[in-house]
Protein backbone atom coordinates (compact mmCIF):
# COMPACT_ATOMS: atom_id res chain seq x y z
CA UNK A 1 0.00 0.00 0.00
CA UNK A 2 2.64 2.37 1.25
CA UNK A 3 4.70 1.70 -2.58
CA UNK A 4 1.59 2.30 -4.60
CA UNK A 5 1.00 5.89 -2.29
CA UNK A 6 5.07 6.45 -3.15
CA UNK A 7 4.13 6.40 -7.04
CA UNK A 8 1.24 7.98 -6.57
CA UNK A 9 2.90 11.05 -4.75
CA UNK A 10 5.94 10.74 -7.20
CA UNK A 11 3.32 11.20 -10.28
CA UNK A 12 1.61 14.34 -9.18
CA UNK A 13 5.27 15.56 -7.92
CA UNK A 14 6.21 14.73 -12.05
CA UNK A 15 2.99 16.23 -13.19
CA UNK A 16 3.32 19.57 -11.10
CA UNK A 17 7.29 20.14 -12.42
CA UNK A 18 6.11 19.29 -16.05
CA UNK A 19 3.22 21.91 -15.24
CA UNK A 20 6.08 24.22 -13.85
CA UNK A 21 8.39 23.51 -16.73
CA UNK A 22 5.51 24.37 -19.29
CA UNK A 23 5.14 27.34 -17.85
CA UNK A 24 8.70 28.16 -17.47
CA UNK A 25 8.99 27.64 -21.34
CA UNK A 26 6.02 30.30 -21.91
CA UNK A 27 7.26 32.70 -20.12
CA UNK A 28 10.86 32.41 -21.11
CA UNK A 29 10.82 31.46 -24.68
CA UNK A 30 7.51 31.37 -26.30
CA UNK A 31 5.11 34.81 -25.08
CA UNK A 32 8.06 37.09 -24.05
CA UNK A 33 7.04 39.63 -26.03
CA UNK A 34 3.09 39.32 -25.74
CA UNK A 35 2.30 37.50 -22.08
CA UNK A 36 -1.19 36.74 -21.05
CA UNK A 37 -4.57 38.33 -22.63
CA UNK A 38 -2.60 41.92 -21.63
CA UNK A 39 0.16 41.54 -24.13
CA UNK A 40 2.64 42.20 -21.14
CA UNK A 41 6.26 42.46 -22.59
CA UNK A 42 8.55 40.46 -20.28
CA UNK A 43 11.37 41.33 -21.44
CA UNK A 44 10.55 45.41 -21.28
CA UNK A 45 9.02 44.35 -17.78
CA UNK A 46 12.49 42.77 -16.75
CA UNK A 47 14.37 45.52 -18.28
CA UNK A 48 12.52 48.47 -15.98
CA UNK A 49 13.31 46.41 -12.83
CA UNK A 50 16.50 47.05 -13.41
CA UNK A 51 17.27 50.66 -15.40
CA UNK A 52 15.88 53.88 -15.26
CA UNK A 53 14.11 55.22 -17.97
CA UNK A 54 13.37 58.56 -19.78
CA UNK A 55 10.13 58.65 -22.61
CA UNK A 56 11.36 60.78 -25.06
CA UNK A 57 8.24 59.66 -27.66
CA UNK A 58 5.84 57.50 -27.20
CA UNK A 59 5.56 56.95 -30.78
CA UNK A 60 1.80 58.26 -31.53
CA UNK A 61 1.65 60.37 -34.55
CA UNK A 62 1.15 64.00 -34.63
CA UNK A 63 -1.50 66.35 -36.31
CA UNK A 64 -0.23 69.30 -38.20
CA UNK A 65 -2.00 72.73 -39.63
CA UNK A 66 -1.98 73.05 -42.87
CA UNK A 67 1.04 74.66 -42.86
CA UNK A 68 2.85 71.19 -41.41
CA UNK A 69 3.19 72.65 -37.93
CA UNK A 70 2.15 70.71 -34.95
CA UNK A 71 -1.42 71.25 -33.63
CA UNK A 72 -0.65 68.64 -30.35
CA UNK A 73 2.88 68.20 -29.54
CA UNK A 74 6.31 70.23 -29.70
CA UNK A 75 9.35 69.22 -30.04
CA UNK A 76 12.12 70.69 -27.53
CA UNK A 77 15.66 70.56 -27.00
CA UNK A 78 16.06 69.41 -22.51
CA UNK A 79 18.24 68.61 -19.74
CA UNK A 80 17.55 65.38 -18.44
CA UNK A 81 18.97 64.46 -15.05
CA UNK A 82 18.78 61.19 -13.53
CA UNK A 83 18.61 60.20 -9.67
CA UNK A 84 21.25 58.27 -9.21
CA UNK A 85 23.55 61.48 -9.50
CA UNK A 86 22.13 62.56 -6.16
CA UNK A 87 24.41 59.50 -4.72
CA UNK A 88 27.76 60.53 -6.83
CA UNK A 89 30.02 63.19 -6.87
CA UNK A 90 29.14 65.35 -10.41
CA UNK A 91 30.23 68.37 -12.27
CA UNK A 92 27.10 70.07 -11.33
CA UNK A 93 28.74 73.35 -11.39
CA UNK A 94 29.95 73.07 -15.01
CA UNK A 95 26.32 71.72 -16.48
CA UNK A 96 24.90 74.85 -14.61
CA UNK A 97 26.96 77.44 -16.25
CA UNK A 98 26.22 76.05 -18.95
CA UNK A 99 22.56 76.32 -19.54
CA UNK A 100 22.42 80.06 -17.24
CA UNK A 101 21.24 79.00 -13.94
CA UNK A 102 23.31 78.24 -10.67
CA UNK A 103 24.55 75.15 -8.95
CA UNK A 104 21.72 75.12 -6.55
CA UNK A 105 18.42 75.05 -8.91
CA UNK A 106 20.33 71.85 -10.59
CA UNK A 107 21.09 70.06 -7.35
CA UNK A 108 17.26 70.55 -6.14
CA UNK A 109 16.29 69.55 -9.64
CA UNK A 110 16.37 65.58 -8.95
CA UNK A 111 17.14 66.24 -4.70
CA UNK A 112 13.48 64.26 -4.25
CA UNK A 113 13.25 62.45 -7.55
CA UNK A 114 12.48 58.46 -8.03
CA UNK A 115 12.85 59.32 -12.03
CA UNK A 116 14.63 60.92 -14.47
CA UNK A 117 13.47 64.51 -14.94
CA UNK A 118 13.46 67.21 -17.04
CA UNK A 119 15.01 70.52 -15.81
CA UNK A 120 12.69 73.09 -15.62
CA UNK A 121 9.91 70.13 -14.68
CA UNK A 122 6.40 71.73 -16.65
CA UNK A 123 7.91 74.53 -17.98
CA UNK A 124 11.30 73.03 -19.44
CA UNK A 125 14.33 75.42 -20.03
CA UNK A 126 15.10 74.66 -24.27
CA UNK A 127 18.42 74.43 -24.69
CA UNK A 128 20.55 75.62 -27.82
CA UNK A 129 22.30 73.69 -30.18
CA UNK A 130 25.44 74.80 -28.50
CA UNK A 131 24.24 73.85 -25.02
CA UNK A 132 23.59 70.68 -26.24
CA UNK A 133 26.30 69.65 -27.38
CA UNK A 134 28.80 71.24 -24.29
CA UNK A 135 26.15 69.06 -22.51
CA UNK A 136 26.99 66.03 -24.09
CA UNK A 137 30.70 66.37 -24.28
CA UNK A 138 30.99 66.71 -20.36
CA UNK A 139 30.28 62.94 -20.86
CA UNK A 140 29.01 62.81 -17.29
CA UNK A 141 26.63 59.19 -16.53
CA UNK A 142 23.25 60.32 -16.06
CA UNK A 143 23.54 64.05 -17.54
CA UNK A 144 22.32 64.15 -21.05
CA UNK A 145 20.51 67.11 -23.71
CA UNK A 146 17.77 65.40 -25.87
CA UNK A 147 15.07 66.11 -27.55
CA UNK A 148 12.05 65.30 -25.99
CA UNK A 149 8.21 65.56 -27.64
CA UNK A 150 5.97 67.49 -25.18
CA UNK A 151 2.07 67.43 -25.35
CA UNK A 152 0.62 71.09 -26.11
CA UNK A 153 -1.57 71.05 -22.98
CA UNK A 154 -3.72 74.47 -24.41
CA UNK A 155 -4.10 72.42 -27.73
CA UNK A 156 -6.31 74.59 -30.23
CA UNK A 157 -9.53 72.88 -32.05
CA UNK A 158 -9.71 70.84 -29.22
CA UNK A 159 -13.16 68.54 -29.84
CA UNK A 160 -12.31 68.92 -33.53
CA UNK A 161 -8.54 66.73 -33.06
CA UNK A 162 -10.46 64.77 -30.10
CA UNK A 163 -8.79 63.12 -27.00
CA UNK A 164 -6.77 60.12 -26.32
CA UNK A 165 -6.87 57.20 -23.61
CA UNK A 166 -5.75 53.88 -21.99
CA UNK A 167 -8.57 51.43 -22.73
CA UNK A 168 -7.85 48.12 -23.03
CA UNK A 169 -11.12 46.58 -24.07
CA UNK A 170 -11.76 48.89 -26.66
CA UNK A 171 -8.07 48.34 -27.94
CA UNK A 172 -8.59 44.27 -28.29
CA UNK A 173 -11.89 45.09 -29.62
CA UNK A 174 -10.72 47.26 -32.56
CA UNK A 175 -7.42 45.63 -32.98
CA UNK A 176 -7.78 41.66 -31.84
CA UNK A 177 -5.11 41.02 -34.35
CA UNK A 178 -2.31 43.07 -33.63
CA UNK A 179 -0.13 42.66 -30.69
CA UNK A 180 -0.05 46.14 -28.89
CA UNK A 181 0.30 46.36 -25.13
CA UNK A 182 -2.45 47.28 -22.92
CA UNK A 183 -1.29 50.52 -21.95
CA UNK A 184 -1.23 51.52 -25.62
CA UNK A 185 -3.21 55.19 -25.91
CA UNK A 186 -5.80 55.08 -28.54
CA UNK A 187 -8.06 57.81 -29.91
CA UNK A 188 -11.46 58.02 -28.44
CA UNK A 189 -13.00 60.85 -29.74
CA UNK A 190 -12.34 63.49 -32.74
CA UNK A 191 -9.74 62.69 -35.48
CA UNK A 192 -8.16 60.95 -32.97
CA UNK A 193 -10.57 58.38 -33.05
CA UNK A 194 -11.08 58.18 -37.10
CA UNK A 195 -7.82 58.34 -37.74
CA UNK A 196 -6.60 56.38 -34.82
CA UNK A 197 -5.67 53.27 -36.95
CA UNK A 198 -3.21 55.53 -38.44
CA UNK A 199 -1.71 57.02 -35.02
CA UNK A 200 -1.06 53.99 -33.40
CA UNK A 201 2.81 54.05 -32.39
CA UNK A 202 5.27 51.52 -33.75
CA UNK A 203 7.63 51.64 -30.77
CA UNK A 204 8.70 54.37 -28.15
CA UNK A 205 11.92 56.38 -28.21
CA UNK A 206 13.15 56.38 -24.75
CA UNK A 207 17.05 56.62 -22.54
CA UNK A 208 17.45 53.81 -21.10
CA UNK A 209 20.30 53.88 -18.19
CA UNK A 210 21.53 50.30 -16.12
CA UNK A 211 21.18 50.63 -12.87
CA UNK A 212 22.18 48.05 -9.55
CA UNK A 213 19.93 46.93 -7.47
CA UNK A 214 20.06 50.04 -5.13
CA UNK A 215 19.08 52.45 -8.49
CA UNK A 216 23.13 53.81 -8.67
CA UNK A 217 24.45 53.85 -12.11
CA UNK A 218 26.26 50.53 -13.65
CA UNK A 219 29.20 52.52 -14.72
CA UNK A 220 30.95 50.54 -18.05
CA UNK A 221 27.55 50.83 -19.59
CA UNK A 222 26.52 53.71 -21.42
CA UNK A 223 23.16 55.37 -21.75
CA UNK A 224 21.06 53.61 -24.64
CA UNK A 225 18.97 55.56 -27.20
CA UNK A 226 16.03 53.29 -27.83
CA UNK A 227 13.87 54.24 -31.10
CA UNK A 228 11.77 52.28 -33.33
CA UNK A 229 13.28 50.67 -36.15
CA UNK A 230 11.28 51.92 -38.78
CA UNK A 231 12.10 55.27 -40.10
CA UNK A 232 8.55 56.18 -41.54
CA UNK A 233 6.46 55.66 -38.33
CA UNK A 234 5.07 57.42 -36.88
CA UNK A 235 2.88 58.76 -39.34
CA UNK A 236 1.62 62.64 -39.13
CA UNK A 237 -2.12 63.66 -40.52
CA UNK A 238 -2.26 67.25 -41.99
CA UNK A 239 -5.30 68.97 -41.22
CA UNK A 240 -6.72 72.07 -43.13
CA UNK A 241 -6.54 74.05 -39.81
CA UNK A 242 -5.54 77.72 -40.58
CA UNK A 243 -3.20 78.18 -36.60
CA UNK A 244 -3.62 81.52 -37.62
CA UNK A 245 -7.81 81.74 -37.91
CA UNK A 246 -7.90 78.76 -35.37
CA UNK A 247 -6.46 80.90 -32.59
CA UNK A 248 -8.50 84.13 -33.06
CA UNK A 249 -11.55 82.08 -33.72
CA UNK A 250 -11.21 80.70 -30.66
CA UNK A 251 -10.26 84.13 -28.18
CA UNK A 252 -13.55 85.57 -30.01
CA UNK A 253 -15.69 82.79 -29.44
CA UNK A 254 -14.97 83.42 -25.35
CA UNK A 255 -14.78 87.12 -25.77
CA UNK A 256 -18.17 86.71 -26.47
CA UNK A 257 -19.03 84.76 -24.35
CA UNK A 258 -20.42 81.24 -25.91
CA UNK A 259 -20.78 79.00 -23.02
CA UNK A 260 -22.39 76.31 -25.71
CA UNK A 261 -21.91 76.49 -29.00
CA UNK A 262 -19.45 77.90 -31.56
CA UNK A 263 -18.47 78.56 -35.10
CA UNK A 264 -17.63 76.65 -38.67
CA UNK A 265 -15.63 78.72 -41.00
CA UNK A 266 -14.90 77.42 -44.31
CA UNK A 267 -12.59 77.78 -46.94
CA UNK A 268 -14.06 78.14 -50.25
CA UNK A 269 -11.23 77.54 -52.66
CA UNK A 270 -10.96 73.78 -51.60
CA UNK A 271 -13.97 73.08 -49.25
CA UNK A 272 -11.95 72.77 -45.83
CA UNK A 273 -12.14 73.37 -42.41
CA UNK A 274 -10.02 76.65 -41.75
CA UNK A 275 -11.09 76.72 -37.81
CA UNK A 276 -13.79 74.95 -35.70
CA UNK A 277 -14.36 75.92 -32.67
CA UNK A 278 -16.51 74.21 -29.71
CA UNK A 279 -17.87 75.34 -25.98
CA UNK A 280 -17.42 74.57 -23.45
CA UNK A 281 -13.95 73.51 -23.37
CA UNK A 282 -13.05 70.08 -22.55
CA UNK A 283 -12.34 69.20 -18.27
CA UNK A 284 -8.79 67.91 -18.62
CA UNK A 285 -9.24 65.86 -15.61
CA UNK A 286 -12.52 64.37 -16.30
CA UNK A 287 -13.48 65.36 -19.67
CA UNK A 288 -16.00 62.56 -20.09
CA UNK A 289 -18.45 64.30 -16.82
CA UNK A 290 -19.23 67.54 -18.71
CA UNK A 291 -20.37 68.39 -21.90
CA UNK A 292 -16.85 69.75 -23.22
CA UNK A 293 -16.23 66.08 -25.20
CA UNK A 294 -18.79 67.37 -27.17
CA UNK A 295 -18.20 68.76 -30.84
CA UNK A 296 -21.38 71.05 -30.75
CA UNK A 297 -20.45 71.58 -34.26
CA UNK A 298 -21.31 68.15 -35.56
CA UNK A 299 -24.61 67.87 -33.32
CA UNK A 300 -28.00 68.14 -34.57
CA UNK A 301 -29.59 71.45 -33.33
CA UNK A 302 -32.94 73.21 -33.96
CA UNK A 303 -32.17 75.85 -36.61
CA UNK A 304 -34.96 78.09 -36.62
CA UNK A 305 -35.26 80.64 -39.54
CA UNK A 306 -31.94 79.71 -41.12
CA UNK A 307 -34.08 76.92 -42.52
CA UNK A 308 -36.16 79.47 -44.50
CA UNK A 309 -33.17 78.84 -47.04
CA UNK A 310 -34.60 75.78 -47.37
CA UNK A 311 -37.88 76.85 -48.12
CA UNK A 312 -36.88 79.86 -50.62
CA UNK A 313 -35.43 76.92 -53.16
CA UNK A 314 -38.50 75.01 -53.14
CA UNK A 315 -40.30 78.36 -53.85
CA UNK A 316 -38.24 79.38 -56.49
CA UNK A 317 -38.35 76.17 -58.13
CA UNK A 318 -42.20 75.76 -57.98
CA UNK A 319 -42.95 79.31 -59.35
CA UNK A 320 -44.06 80.63 -55.89
CA UNK A 321 -41.11 83.44 -55.46
CA UNK A 322 -44.16 85.61 -57.29
CA UNK A 323 -42.83 89.38 -56.27
CA UNK A 324 -46.25 90.68 -56.68
CA UNK A 325 -47.65 88.52 -53.95
CA UNK A 326 -47.90 89.49 -50.82
CA UNK A 327 -47.47 88.38 -47.54
CA UNK A 328 -48.94 90.24 -43.86
CA UNK A 329 -45.76 90.05 -42.03
CA UNK A 330 -47.74 91.48 -39.09
CA UNK A 331 -49.25 88.17 -37.86
CA UNK A 332 -47.91 85.23 -36.94
CA UNK A 333 -47.91 81.55 -38.51
CA UNK A 334 -51.20 80.96 -37.02
CA UNK A 335 -53.26 84.24 -37.94
CA UNK A 336 -53.11 86.30 -35.01
CA UNK A 337 -51.17 89.28 -34.68
CA UNK A 338 -47.51 89.66 -34.45
CA UNK A 339 -46.89 91.62 -30.68
CA UNK A 340 -43.28 91.84 -31.55
CA UNK A 341 -42.97 92.12 -35.43
CA UNK A 342 -44.95 94.61 -37.50
CA UNK A 343 -43.96 94.52 -40.66
CA UNK A 344 -47.14 95.30 -42.80
CA UNK A 345 -47.44 93.12 -46.30
CA UNK A 346 -44.48 92.08 -47.91
CA UNK A 347 -43.39 90.27 -50.79
CA UNK A 348 -41.76 86.90 -51.52
CA UNK A 349 -37.72 89.16 -51.58
CA UNK A 350 -38.80 91.16 -48.62
CA UNK A 351 -40.19 88.25 -46.63
CA UNK A 352 -36.29 86.83 -46.41
CA UNK A 353 -34.78 89.69 -45.61
CA UNK A 354 -36.97 90.51 -42.62
CA UNK A 355 -37.55 87.07 -41.89
CA UNK A 356 -40.90 86.45 -41.99
CA UNK A 357 -42.73 83.76 -40.02
CA UNK A 358 -46.04 84.10 -42.00
CA UNK A 359 -44.48 83.86 -45.24
CA UNK A 360 -42.57 80.46 -45.03
CA UNK A 361 -45.22 79.27 -43.18
CA UNK A 362 -47.47 80.06 -45.66
CA UNK A 363 -45.05 78.76 -48.26
CA UNK A 364 -44.43 75.30 -46.89
CA UNK A 365 -48.05 74.34 -46.23
CA UNK A 366 -48.41 75.31 -50.27
CA UNK A 367 -45.59 73.71 -50.93
CA UNK A 368 -47.15 70.49 -49.47
CA UNK A 369 -50.10 70.53 -51.47
CA UNK A 370 -47.83 70.15 -54.53
CA UNK A 371 -45.58 67.25 -52.82
CA UNK A 372 -45.95 66.36 -49.14
CA UNK A 373 -41.82 65.56 -49.60
CA UNK A 374 -40.71 68.33 -51.22
CA UNK A 375 -39.64 70.35 -48.01
CA UNK A 376 -36.86 66.74 -46.90
CA UNK A 377 -36.30 66.62 -50.73
CA UNK A 378 -34.74 70.01 -50.89
CA UNK A 379 -33.01 69.92 -47.81
CA UNK A 380 -31.17 66.72 -49.55
CA UNK A 381 -30.67 68.90 -52.07
CA UNK A 382 -28.47 71.13 -49.86
CA UNK A 383 -27.35 68.66 -48.06
CA UNK A 384 -28.60 69.57 -44.85
CA UNK A 385 -29.89 65.92 -44.15
CA UNK A 386 -27.06 63.50 -45.12
CA UNK A 387 -23.11 63.46 -43.53
CA UNK A 388 -21.10 66.14 -45.04
CA UNK A 389 -18.02 65.08 -43.54
CA UNK A 390 -15.68 63.35 -46.18
CA UNK A 391 -16.10 59.64 -46.02
CA UNK A 392 -14.73 56.78 -48.83
CA UNK A 393 -12.89 53.74 -49.55
CA UNK A 394 -9.02 54.10 -47.93
CA UNK A 395 -7.22 51.17 -47.89
CA UNK A 396 -8.80 48.22 -46.20
CA UNK A 397 -11.82 50.71 -44.93
CA UNK A 398 -14.51 50.74 -47.11
CA UNK A 399 -16.37 53.34 -44.98
CA UNK A 400 -13.99 55.81 -43.64
CA UNK A 401 -14.87 59.12 -42.59
CA UNK A 402 -12.94 62.12 -41.17
CA UNK A 403 -15.24 63.60 -38.76
CA UNK A 404 -16.20 61.38 -35.96
CA UNK A 405 -19.45 61.47 -34.26
CA UNK A 406 -20.97 63.49 -37.17
CA UNK A 407 -24.56 63.18 -37.28
CA UNK A 408 -26.93 63.58 -40.15
CA UNK A 409 -30.04 66.26 -40.10
CA UNK A 410 -33.51 65.58 -40.05
CA UNK A 411 -36.89 67.59 -41.42
CA UNK A 412 -39.86 65.05 -39.93
CA UNK A 413 -39.55 62.50 -37.10
CA UNK A 414 -42.31 60.72 -38.96
CA UNK A 415 -44.62 60.75 -41.70
CA UNK A 416 -47.99 61.53 -39.82
CA UNK A 417 -45.88 65.28 -39.52
CA UNK A 418 -45.80 65.72 -43.21
CA UNK A 419 -49.93 65.57 -43.44
CA UNK A 420 -50.93 67.99 -40.59
CA UNK A 421 -50.22 71.89 -41.76
CA UNK A 422 -49.63 73.12 -38.44
CA UNK A 423 -46.49 70.85 -37.77
CA UNK A 424 -45.62 71.97 -41.81
CA UNK A 425 -45.93 75.60 -41.04
CA UNK A 426 -43.69 75.25 -38.16
CA UNK A 427 -40.98 72.99 -40.12
CA UNK A 428 -41.27 75.93 -42.42
CA UNK A 429 -39.38 78.05 -40.37
CA UNK A 430 -36.86 75.88 -39.07
CA UNK A 431 -39.35 74.29 -35.45
CA UNK A 432 -40.99 71.23 -34.76
CA UNK A 433 -38.90 68.10 -35.32
CA UNK A 434 -35.69 70.40 -37.73
CA UNK A 435 -32.67 69.71 -36.55
CA UNK A 436 -29.43 69.88 -38.66
CA UNK A 437 -25.66 70.43 -37.93
CA UNK A 438 -23.44 73.74 -37.88
CA UNK A 439 -21.10 71.86 -40.33
CA UNK A 440 -24.11 71.01 -42.31
CA UNK A 441 -25.08 74.41 -42.49
CA UNK A 442 -21.64 75.85 -43.10
CA UNK A 443 -21.72 73.41 -45.97
CA UNK A 444 -25.05 74.66 -47.33
CA UNK A 445 -24.28 78.19 -47.61
CA UNK A 446 -20.87 77.09 -49.65
CA UNK A 447 -23.00 75.51 -52.01
CA UNK A 448 -24.77 78.06 -52.52
CA UNK A 449 -22.08 80.21 -53.04
CA UNK A 450 -20.32 77.88 -55.67
CA UNK A 451 -23.52 78.31 -57.55
CA UNK A 452 -24.99 74.66 -56.22
CA UNK A 453 -22.29 72.54 -56.74
CA UNK A 454 -22.11 70.00 -53.72
CA UNK A 455 -19.09 69.22 -51.65
CA UNK A 456 -18.04 66.92 -49.00
CA UNK A 457 -15.97 68.82 -46.21
CA UNK A 458 -12.53 68.08 -45.93
CA UNK A 459 -10.38 68.79 -42.45
CA UNK A 460 -7.66 66.45 -43.51
CA UNK A 461 -5.85 67.03 -46.77
CA UNK A 462 -3.39 63.90 -46.44
CA UNK A 463 -1.68 61.25 -44.26
CA UNK A 464 2.49 61.63 -44.23
CA UNK A 465 4.87 59.56 -43.18
CA UNK A 466 7.33 60.44 -40.46
CA UNK A 467 9.95 61.79 -43.24
CA UNK A 468 7.37 63.92 -44.95
CA UNK A 469 6.31 62.36 -47.83
CA UNK A 470 2.99 61.36 -49.04
CA UNK A 471 1.20 58.00 -47.81
CA UNK A 472 -2.30 59.01 -48.62
CA UNK A 473 -4.24 61.92 -50.28
CA UNK A 474 -7.42 62.78 -49.35
CA UNK A 475 -9.00 64.61 -52.70
CA UNK A 476 -11.65 66.76 -53.40
CA UNK A 477 -14.96 64.58 -53.49
CA UNK A 478 -18.54 65.70 -54.89
CA UNK A 479 -21.85 64.63 -53.00
CA UNK A 480 -24.33 62.07 -54.09
CA UNK A 481 -27.46 62.89 -54.93
CA UNK A 482 -29.55 65.96 -56.54
CA UNK A 483 -28.65 69.69 -56.64
CA UNK A 484 -29.94 72.97 -56.97
CA UNK A 485 -30.08 74.10 -59.83
CA UNK A 486 -27.69 77.21 -61.02
CA UNK A 487 -30.31 79.84 -61.76
CA UNK A 488 -31.62 78.63 -58.14
CA UNK A 489 -28.45 79.31 -56.60
CA UNK A 490 -28.28 82.60 -58.37
CA UNK A 491 -31.78 83.79 -56.69
CA UNK A 492 -30.42 82.34 -53.03
CA UNK A 493 -27.45 84.09 -53.67
CA UNK A 494 -29.17 87.84 -54.05
CA UNK A 495 -31.95 86.87 -51.08
CA UNK A 496 -28.90 86.13 -48.79
CA UNK A 497 -27.72 89.39 -50.06
CA UNK A 498 -30.86 91.19 -49.68
CA UNK A 499 -30.79 90.01 -45.67
CA UNK A 500 -27.62 92.49 -45.18
CA UNK A 501 -28.55 95.07 -47.83
CA UNK A 502 -32.20 95.73 -46.89
CA UNK A 503 -32.82 98.36 -44.26
CA UNK A 504 -35.23 96.14 -42.20
CA UNK A 505 -33.02 93.08 -42.61
CA UNK A 506 -32.17 90.81 -40.28
CA UNK A 507 -28.05 91.25 -41.21
CA UNK A 508 -28.08 94.24 -41.69
CA UNK A 509 -25.67 95.08 -39.04
CA UNK A 510 -23.03 93.81 -41.32
CA UNK A 511 -23.57 96.76 -43.93
CA UNK A 512 -20.22 98.35 -42.77
CA UNK A 513 -17.95 95.23 -42.63
CA UNK A 514 -15.28 94.93 -44.87
CA UNK A 515 -16.06 92.34 -47.13
CA UNK A 516 -19.64 91.99 -48.36
CA UNK A 517 -21.40 89.72 -46.65
CA UNK A 518 -24.53 87.15 -47.76
CA UNK A 519 -26.42 85.59 -44.98
CA UNK A 520 -29.18 84.48 -42.87
CA UNK A 521 -30.36 84.68 -39.31
CA UNK A 522 -32.23 82.13 -36.98
CA UNK A 523 -33.55 82.42 -33.42
CA UNK A 524 -34.97 78.58 -32.86
CA UNK A 525 -37.45 77.79 -29.74
CA UNK A 526 -35.92 74.81 -27.86
CA UNK A 527 -38.95 73.90 -25.90
CA UNK A 528 -36.42 73.66 -22.88
CA UNK A 529 -37.39 76.17 -20.03
CA UNK A 530 -34.90 77.79 -17.64
CA UNK A 531 -36.19 79.15 -14.78
CA UNK A 532 -38.93 79.53 -16.06
CA UNK A 533 -37.71 81.20 -19.17
CA UNK A 534 -37.87 79.48 -22.87
CA UNK A 535 -34.22 78.86 -24.23
CA UNK A 536 -33.21 79.82 -27.83
CA UNK A 537 -30.55 78.86 -30.14
CA UNK A 538 -29.12 81.82 -32.30
CA UNK A 539 -27.55 81.60 -35.47
CA UNK A 540 -25.87 83.73 -38.37
CA UNK A 541 -25.15 82.14 -41.46
CA UNK A 542 -23.71 82.99 -44.65
CA UNK A 543 -20.56 83.74 -46.70
CA UNK A 544 -17.78 86.27 -47.68
CA UNK A 545 -16.71 88.19 -49.92
CA UNK A 546 -19.89 88.62 -51.89
CA UNK A 547 -18.94 89.03 -55.21
CA UNK A 548 -15.95 86.10 -54.73
CA UNK A 549 -16.90 84.12 -52.21
CA UNK A 550 -13.77 82.40 -50.39
CA UNK A 551 -15.17 81.63 -46.74
CA UNK A 552 -18.32 80.09 -45.67
CA UNK A 553 -19.28 81.08 -42.02
CA UNK A 554 -21.42 79.90 -39.33
CA UNK A 555 -21.75 81.21 -35.70
CA UNK A 556 -24.16 79.34 -33.06
CA UNK A 557 -25.02 79.82 -29.59
CA UNK A 558 -27.23 77.55 -27.81
CA UNK A 559 -29.30 77.08 -25.21
CA UNK A 560 -29.70 80.78 -24.56
CA UNK A 561 -32.31 83.76 -22.91
CA UNK A 562 -34.36 85.64 -26.13
CA UNK A 563 -32.81 88.76 -24.52
CA UNK A 564 -29.56 88.00 -25.03
CA UNK A 565 -26.96 85.98 -26.48
CA UNK A 566 -26.76 86.97 -29.77
CA UNK A 567 -23.79 86.18 -32.13
CA UNK A 568 -23.74 89.31 -34.66
CA UNK A 569 -21.23 90.67 -32.96
CA UNK A 570 -18.90 87.45 -33.28
CA UNK A 571 -19.77 86.93 -36.94
CA UNK A 572 -18.73 90.52 -37.80
CA UNK A 573 -15.47 90.13 -35.92
CA UNK A 574 -14.72 86.82 -37.63
CA UNK A 575 -15.51 88.28 -41.03
CA UNK A 576 -13.21 91.58 -39.70
CA UNK A 577 -10.13 89.34 -38.57
CA UNK A 578 -10.27 87.34 -41.93
CA UNK A 579 -10.08 90.29 -43.51
CA UNK A 580 -6.73 91.76 -41.51
CA UNK A 581 -5.31 88.45 -42.28
CA UNK A 582 -5.85 88.73 -45.95
CA UNK A 583 -4.42 92.09 -46.09
CA UNK A 584 -1.30 91.26 -44.02
CA UNK A 585 -0.93 88.38 -46.26
CA UNK A 586 -1.28 90.62 -49.35
CA UNK A 587 1.52 93.22 -48.47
Amino acid sequence: MWRKRIVGIGIVFLLALCVLLGRLIQVQLVETNHFTKHNINLVEASVKQRSQEMLLDNGRGTFLDKNGDSLTHQTKSVLILFPFLNKMEWDSKKVADIIGTSEYNVKKSILDAKDPVVFGGKNPLELTSSQMSAINQLKIPGVFAAEKKFHINNNIAEQLLGITGQNEEQLQKRYPDRKLVGTTLIGLTGLERSFDEFLLPDGESKLVYHVDAKGGPLFGLNVKYVEPANPFYPVNIRTTIDTELQEMAEKLVDEQGIKKGGLVLLNLEDNTVAAMVSRPQINKTNPYQTDGVNNYMLKQQIVGSVFKTVIAAAAIDNKLDDANTQYDCSKKINGEQDPNYQHGMLNFTESFAVSCNNTFGTLAKDLKEIDENLLEKYAEKLSLTSLVGWQGSIFHSAEFQQFSGEEKGRVFLNEEAKKDKNYVALTGIGQHEVRVTPLAVANMMATIARGGTKESVRVVSDIQYKNGTTLYSFDRQELDGEKISPYTASRLQKLLREVVTNEKGTGRWFQDLPFEVAGKSGTAETGVLKEGKQLHNKWFAGYFPFDNPKYALVTVNLDVYSDEGGVNQLFAEVVKGVYEKEQKSAQ
